[in-house]
């Protein structure tokens, strides 16, 4: 069977707070779908600081997660997961910098993703060292994230609920997203 070419991939991002769930439903359904999952650089690279963060660190982690994107996309079984996006990192510059590197805004509108899945702050949060952002600003970060999907005019659909219905809510917008596609002949597309 010939291998989908980069256009043919159907591009699914899951986004929303810290602890909503993001990596494990990006690698289960990475591994139901056969296919892999684009992974967060931010938190591995923020791991091994010895230091506060900067500016340039967090401009460094979007080029990397960039670059992560461009790789996996040529490894994906007709559909890719992605585990963040450039949204998230957007709104990290906003809040503790107060300004974002115009190559960011630029990126996003200039993105084709299929589907963005806002990850609801209905589970509970679990704090980690790399984690800064519990509480009440969960909530806010959950409007922001929304907001900047409305305002760039993508699609989304919200993930909530907990263990086994947050999955099936998140395989019914994939599913949905995927018979779409094959219904308007997309070549590649079916899975």
């Amino acid at each position: 069977m010939e291998k989908a070419t980069e256009k043919d991939i159907i591009k699914v991002v899951l986004i929303g707070a810290e602890s909503t769930g993001k990596t494990e439903l990006s690698e289960f359904f990475a591994k139901k779908y056969n296919t892999i999952s684009v992974p967060e650089f931010a938190r591995k690279y923020i791991e091994k600081l010895k230091r506060q963060y900067t500016y340039e660190d967090v401009e460094f982690i979007a080029q990397q997660q960039v670059s992560l994107e461009s790789e996996y996309i040529l490894k994906a079984n007709k559909i890719l997961f992605y585990d963040t996006y450039l949204i998230i990192t957007k709104i990290w510059f906003e809040i503790v910098y107060k300004r974002v590197p115009e190559w960011i805004d630029e990126r996003i509108k200039n993105c084709n993703i299929d589907l963005f899945l806002l990850c609801n702050n209905d589970i509970e949060w679990v704090p980690d060292p790399v984690r800064e952002n519990g509480g009440e600003m969960r909530d806010k970060l959950f409007e922001i994230y929304k907001n900047e999907l409305i305002n760039y005019g993508f699609n989304y659909r919200i993930v909530k609920g907990k263990g086994e219905d947050r999955f099936n809510g998140a395989l019914t917008h994939i599913q949905e997203l995927i018979d779409k596609k094959i219904r308007s002949g997309k070549e590649g597309c079916k899975i």
